[in-house]
This record gives structure tokens, sequence and C-alpha cells, in this order.
């Protein structure tokens, strides 16, 4: 959000500046390399082995080669085994680590590894043909990278590797695999079909979703997740899915099975069964598809509004912004009626019940990008939620709105959310508003406060702006301001976790509202279609629609007025057209 300050409408935000020079590091690197991001072989030859030598680096680095002193060999954590990989990446060093694998000739191998922490990298070179490579943003847990590649009619050796990202975290790697024909220098270990998963349990529902996991299983390449009735739902690599399409209020019971090379698993047992919510259980009543806007009680050149001046168009009205007070994480909130021509306090709460009584809904928007709110302890976080709490019963607003670009704590915001829940009822409206750079991974503090509170949340309207360059679920970099920007950095949330209909998309309403990212109302139609109907999409399309998209926001009302209400004239319509 641009707050306040003329200037930092025209210039943007200066804190932005690292993100963008990192993005742009990584998109010279990636395009440099060619990514490949393929299945896992279903089928393989009786004869195919893992050519890797110390594949789970048992005994230590021997057969791997790490640049300067940047790898060791660990004892913890380790995905099986006793021993892992972990490498750490320096300001002018990557933590390269190589083998060199005996391979045979015109022949196909699927490479894969498991790997946690900072960014990892795995690839094939040399191969005679295409190299390869694969990589993954940060990861709390075990993730799998896999990819293939084909040697050439000469190829007898190919050097397989890892490495990391300049000066990020360090990264683990575990269980290498090199899968294919016998090259003469591997382990010489043939896969057996791995035994079914255990720990299988069911949580994080929303009205359509919910979250399965389950204990890792080693030698396993992908999991099968099955409905109680047979019905295979989804296959992934990790330990975790998230089962999607369901009914509102409806018990689903599932299984679980282990897939590799030489075949899957028999399913988990017993059947473990969770329910769906209810009906408005996290929407908070607001409607299918919504459009946010935020109201300014400052005056930054923008036009001055009252809240009855808001176009009709916005279904939530996010009033900006309330304030820190001297009490660790409490917030409090006073109308500028000096900057907004002599606005009353009484005139703006008649306007709240006045929106409220047409449908809308008033919620109040902590933060801002210089809120400086802090909520890092169990004190802090339960003064947030009795300060807030406080704000909805004296203004009467229907939720909060949490936008703090300064960063947040996961733990503390989640526990603050909780009890902030657990006062206002199921009522709430519970809404967000990160920086693109919070939503690039499950990792970010944001991001896992959203999934945190996934059955409270309404809805995530990430700011699309002031951002540069940045990662789409594709692993490709795409610039702000065009809509692959916007419909490939959205895919991240909904295949990440959220469920379709908590994800929103944020767009500046006119040139003068953000330092970056503008794009026209008719691009934000086009990213909706594109998002929801796989229609007028970019280069980028998603791999699968997702109707239940929740909608639009916009920074702000504010500067729609001052463009002559085009944001709204345009959006408006258009998203009650949607699925």
């Amino acid at each position: 959000m641009i707050r306040r300050s003329p200037l930092a409408a025209s210039a943007g935000r200066g804190s932005r500046i690292p993100r963008r020079a990192w993005a742009g590091a990584l998109s010279a690197a990636l395009a440099a390399s060619t990514l490949t991001l393929t299945g896992l072989a279903t089928e393989a030859a009786a004869a195919d082995v893992n050519n890797a030598k110390n594949p789970g680096f048992e005994s230590g680095l021997a057969n791997w080669a790490c640049s300067s002193t940047t790898g060791s060999a660990v004892s913890s954590p380790v995905r099986t085994g006793t021993g892992a990989l972990k490498a750490s990446p320096a300001g002018h060093d990557n933590a390269r680590c190589t083998q060199a694998v005996a391979v045979k000739p015109n022949s196909t191998y699927t490479l894969s590894a498991w790997v946690q922490g900072g960014l990892a990298y795995l690839g094939a070179s040399g191969t005679g043909t295409t190299d390869v490579s694969t990589w993954t943003a940060d990861s709390a847990g075990w993730k799998q990278l896999t990819t293939t590649f084909t040697t050439g009619a000469t190829t007898t050796s190919v050097t397989v590797y890892t490495h990391g990202w300049y000066g990020a975290a360090a990264y683990l790697v575990d269980d290498v695999s090199v899968f294919g024909p016998d090259g003469g220098g591997g382990n010489g270990e043939e896969p057996v079909i791995p035994v079914p998963p255990t720990g299988v349990a069911v949580g994080g529902a929303t009205k359509t979703s919910l979250d399965v996991s389950w204990k890792p299983v080693p030698n396993a390449a992908s999991y099968h997740v099955y409905r109680e009735d047979g019905t295979k739902v989804q296959t992934v690599s990790g330990a975790s899915a998230v089962v999607t399409g369901l009914a509102p209020d409806t018990e689903y019971g599932f299984q679980v099975s282990a897939a590799n090379a030489a075949g899957e698993s028999v399913k988990s047992t017993p059947v473990v069964r969770g329910r769906t919510l209810k009906e408005g259980g996290n929407g908070g009543g607001v409607p299918k598809h919504a459009i946010t806007g935020y109201w300014q009680n400052f005056n930054n050149q923008a036009t001055v509004q009252t809240l009855a001046q808001v176009q009709d168009a916005y279904d939530i009205i996010a009033v900006s912004f309330a304030d820190a007070t001297s009490t660790p994480g409490a917030v409090s909130f006073t109308l500028n009626s000096a900057q907004l021509g002599g606005y009353t306090d009484a005139q703006f709460r008649a306007d709240v019940k006045a929106k409220q009584a047409a449908g809308k809904k008033v919620i109040i928007s902590v933060g801002g990008e210089l809120g400086t709110v802090r909520v890092n302890d169990a004190a802090s976080a339960t003064n947030f939620a009795n300060s807030v709490h406080a704000l909805m019963q004296s203004y009467g607003f229907d939720g909060v709105d949490i936008d703090l670009e300064n960063g947040l704590n996961a733990t503390y915001m989640t526990q603050a959310l909780r009890q902030l829940s657990a006062k206002a009822g199921p009522s709430l409206v519970l809404t967000m508003a990160p920086q693109t750079i919070d939503m690039q991974s499950t990792a970010g503090e944001y991001f896992k406060t959203a999934l945190n509170v996934k059955d409270i949340l309404t809805v995530v309207n990430t700011q699309y702006y002031n951002s540069g360059a940045m990662l789409g679920c594709d692993g490709k970099v795409y610039s702000q301001g065009t809509v692959d920007f916007i419909t490939a950095l959205t895919c991240i949330q909904v295949e990440n976790g959220l469920d379709p209909s908590q994800v929103g998309i944020g767009l500046p309403a006119s040139t003068r509202a953000a330092g970056g990212g503008y794009v026209a109302p008719s691009v934000v139609n086009n990213a909706l279609d594109c998002l929801t109907k796989l229609t007028n999409c970019g280069s980028f399309k998603p791999a699968r629609a997702y109707p239940a998209l929740r909608g639009a926001m916009t920074w702000s009302t504010n500067w729609d007025a001052t463009a002559g209400n085009a944001w709204s004239n345009a959006v408006g319509p258009h998203i009650r057209t949607l699925p």
C-alpha cells in the first residue's frame, strides 16, 4: 500500500530495491539454464539401477566434490539412513557439489534428490544431448526434485550436481538417484516397492478442501491419495496434499499409497476422515466473487472521500489504517478529520452502518507501508486481538485486514488471529495484503500465517505491484505489469495450500497509486478470466482453472476516484460474470 506521503505515490518503496536486485540476478541465472520439470517415471526396465555412488551420504562425502569448503556430511537432519549433505553458499560461492556418474550411451535416466533448507538446484551436465536442471525455493521439510535426461551416442559419464544460491541459506540433500540402465559404476541397487505410509492425518479444512498429511516413506518417489471409495484424487511427491473440489459440511475418508519405479504399495490403513467447513465458515458472508478497496483516512493528493462516497462496486472496504500504540501489539484508530475536510467521527460511524446495510463489509486495515505494529510474543498477540476486537465493537467493523509490510511473526500472528476469531465468532472477515515476495514460498512468514488460519481466512489479496521481477509457479521469472506476472504468481498460492476462494489479485487503481506495476483494468479482467476460465491468458496458462477465485483488490478507492472510477467501472461489472 502507499501511505500518506505524496512522494510515496510516485516514487514507490525504496525498501523494494534489494528484492528487485535479487529477482534480477535470479532471472539472469534462470535464463542461462534450461529448467525441465517432468513427471516421475512410472515404469522401468528390469535392469535399471541407481547409478549414483554414495547416494545417501552414508559414507560422508565419498565420491562427491564440493566447491571450496562449502559442503559437509551431517547426521541430522536426514531423510533416510544416517547421513545427508549440507552445503552452505557464500557471497561468491553457490556451494556446488558434484559427482561423475557412469552411464550408458543413448539411454534415458531419471535424476532425483530430496532437498531441504535454502534454494536448491539439481542438474546434470555433459549428457551429450540437452543438459537439464530443476530447482526449488526454500523448503522447511524434505522435498523431492526430479528431472530426466537422455545421453548421447558416445556418452559414458555425466556430471550430476547440486548447488544453492549465492549468500542464501544452507541447503540439505539426501537420497540422490540417477535411475536407468546400469552404466557399470553405480551401487547396483534395484528399487523395491515401498511400504505403505503411516501417520496419515486430515486437517486444515475449508469449505471445499481438506489437508491430508503422512510420514515420509523411504525410497518413495511419489504418493497417491485416494478417497475411501477408491477414487484417486491426487499424486504428489511430498508428504502432504491439499484435496480440493469437495462439498461444504461433508465428511470424507482418505487413504494414501507410496510408489516408485518398482511399483505402488498397498493403501494405508485405517481410513482417516475429516469434515469440510459449512458454507460461510471462512468467508464472513462475503460474495463468492468480491472486490476489495482500501479507503484512505488521510490526504495524499488522491481524491478525498467520505466512506459514504466509496464506489458501490466495492464489496469489502478496508479502512486504512489502524495505528500502533505504546502497548506492544495493540492498535488504535482515530478519524483524520482535519485531512478529510471536517468529516466527523459521528458521520463516519453512521456511514459504516449504511455501507453494511447496503450489503458491504467494512473492515479495519492494520499496517500499510509505514505501519510499525509488532506481534512478536504471546503478550503482544493478546494485545493485538483485544485492541482489534475493541475497534470492531466500537465502530462496528466486520473484521480486520493484515497489511504488515515490514514483517510479521507467523507463530504469534496466528495466535493473535485465533484469539480474535474466538472473540468475534464465525462472521469475522479476515483479509491479508502481503507483498509479492511474501507469497513466493510457503516457508515465508506471511504464507505460513495464511496457511495456519485457513479455517478462518476470507481472502489473501497479494499486492502484484512495487515488486520488480518474481518467480511464477512454473519456475520462470515474470516482470510486473503483465497478465503473466499476475497469473503465474497467483498459481503459487492455490497450488501450495490456499483454497482458490481464499485468493485475490491486488493491483493499483492508477499509475499514481504505486511506484510500479500498474496495469489497465482490462488486464486485470484478463487475469481473472485466465485464472477462473483459462481464457485471455498470456504466455503462461495455469494447469487448471480456479473458478472459485475470490476476486480482486485495489489501492485505493481514492485513487480510483481520481482516475474517474475507471478501475471499479471496469472490474466491478466483470467480476460478476465470473463462474
